[in-house]
């Protein structure tokens, strides 16, 4: 009776570990996922071949995706997800890209719309059938809203190519938010 008792116990307490178990490692998990989610540039562009930065980190974490395939983030990013993860830094999967600032050509936009849906981090302002303009302390330079846009006014520049215009649109987000 008492062996009995006996492997009723190990059997409970070996039910127990495997059902806690992962509740114990998915805390980790979800750390490291928001450890190298952090690390990314945040500019859920999709060069990487995945949707946005957030499954990208998932992606790393499960040792699904390699840690060299976010241009916008380049060598740096790369070098701080290899110490990180401790892992050898490889040569990034491609080139990386310098930083850059979607600007739309105000004369050419016909207001379609188009590049505001497309973009991942709402950094277009603009309603339909009017003026589009890109607000440059809000984009990311993925480059996403270019392809969609039918006449072809949109391209990307280097971010400081248009500061002054940048410090009136944050001006006026700033007057506006506060009235």
């Amino acid at each position: 009776m008492g062996a009995w008792f006996a492997l009723l116990a190990l059997a409970g307490t070996a039910c127990a570990a495997a059902r806690f178990a992962p509740a114990t490692r998915e805390p980790d998990r979800a750390q490291l996922v928001a450890r190298i989610d952090a690390l990314l540039p945040q500019t859920q562009c999709g060069q990487c071949d995945f949707p946005a930065c957030r499954p990208y980190a998932e992606a790393i974490a499960n040792g699904t995706a390699d840690i060299n395939r976010c241009p916008p983030g380049g060598e740096r990013t790369l070098h701080e997800l290899s110490r990180l993860l401790g892992l050898p830094a490889r040569p990034l999967a491609k080139p990386a890209a310098a930083p850059a600032v979607a600007l739309i050509d105000e004369d050419t936009c016909i207001g379609c719309f188009k590049c505001v849906r497309a973009c991942p981090v709402d950094a277009i302002l603009g309603a339909p059938h009017y003026l589009h303009t890109v607000i440059p302390q809000y984009c990311t330079g993925c480059g996403l809203c270019i392809p969609p846009c039918p006449v072809d006014c949109i391209t990307l520049v280097a971010p400081a190519v248009d500061a002054p215009r940048a410090a009136r649109l944050a001006n006026i987000i700033e007057t506006e938010g506060t009235a």
